[in-house]
């Protein structure tokens, strides 16, 4: 089963995330109420999935997520706000967190992201992810910044990704059957020392492979559904 560490300052929205995520079939390991808690629930209960809240007393979310991922790669970390604000969005994914929603997501998405970032996939609400590729899009257009050791056709791949397309549809585009693509993403995951698809399509705009303009298909997607 499953594992949560809920972290949030506000005693009700613990309780309430608990009986959601319970009645979902998910096992809540501890609850924290701040980052420098979570830090420490984290060491002692393991936990398979951190479900954070960005703004609190203390330590915040996005620091709290970053010392987390640091100190225990194997642990998914999913915020969850409620302001949306495009530099919690990124702050967060920058620091490692494997998805991003707001607070007012129904229980049976939150549930469902829950699984997605579990089982090693990433997850970032529809709305969230066209204002964080609109961002890089928008941002004056700059030459491709070298990727170290990453050959031409995954490269190729990269691009797909960041566009966000699922694997059959970069199957399709670059004619490579789903499993030679999965091959391409976990490799380019393993070179780039990056955890999920997310953070693979936030450096493609960010090294320039991906220019402004070239989103074709992404807006209103979920970033990173399928497993790499």
């Amino acid at each position: 089963m499953t594992r949560i560490l809920i972290v949030d300052d506000q005693a009700l929205l613990r309780e309430g995330f608990r009986l959601i995520l319970e009645r979902g079939g998910l096992e809540v390991v501890a609850e924290a109420r701040d980052g420098i808690e979570a830090i420490t629930a984290c060491a002692e209960h393991r936990p398979d999935v951190v479900l954070m809240d960005v703004r609190m007393p203390r330590m915040d979310g996005i620091e709290a997520t970053r010392r987390i991922v640091a100190q225990q790669p194997g642990v998914r970390v999913m915020a969850l706000t409620t302001f949306d604000l495009d530099e919690y969005v990124y702050g967060a994914l920058r620091a490692g967190a494997s998805g991003f929603l707001l607070k007012d997501v129904p229980p049976d998405d939150l549930v469902h992201a829950v699984r997605v970032v579990a089982r090693g996939d990433a997850m970032l609400a529809p709305k969230l992810t066209r204002r964080l590729l609109d961002r890089f899009a928008n941002a004056p257009s700059t030459s491709p910044a070298p990727l170290p050791n990453v050959t031409e056709r995954e490269a190729a791949v990269l691009r797909q990704v960041a566009r966000g397309r699922s694997n059959t549809e970069i199957a399709s585009a670059l004619f490579l059957t789903e499993a030679t693509v999965k091959t391409y993403v976990s490799r380019l995951l393993t070179k780039l020392n990056l955890r999920d698809r997310v953070q693979l399509a936030v450096l493609a705009y960010e090294s320039g492979l991906v220019q402004a303009g070239d989103r074709g298909g992404a807006h209103n997607r979920h970033i990173g559904l399928d497993s790499t």
